[in-house]
């Protein structure tokens, strides 16, 4: 399995290739992502943790990895994280468990387990 890390840079740099080929569309996505994960009546880490529940079921790596990325920037414990792979696997069964081991991958790279 590569380097959640790694993944997460490249996907990073590709996103700024984005923006300069397609800036309005990448400008229209982020005004849309910034009004869903904003504060409000659910707080944004409860909103990255609900995202991360849907990129598991999905089995978007990217997601996965930007998921679990956000909702520990927005105060996530790993305790929180790992009760929502729970409810991802109660939810999606099996599949939602094995893209579970990315985000631990994730994890103890960033010295977090």
């Amino acid at each position: 399995m590569e380097s959640p890390l790694a993944i997460w840079n490249e996907y990073l740099k590709q996103r700024v290739r984005g923006e300069e080929l397609m800036p309005d569309l990448i400008a229209a996505k982020n005004a849309l992502t910034g009004e869903a994960y904003k504060e409000g009546a659910l707080p944004t880490k409860t909103k990255r943790l609900m995202a991360l529940a849907v990129g598991l079921r999905a089995g978007c790596e990217i997601c996965i990895i930007g998921q679990t990325m956000f909702a520990l920037e927005a105060g996530a414990t790993t305790e929180e994280i790992f009760e929502t792979i729970s409810v991802a696997t109660t939810m999606g069964g099996t599949p939602g468990l094995a893209e579970s081991y990315r985000v631990i991958k994730l994890l103890e790279e960033l010295g977090r387990l």
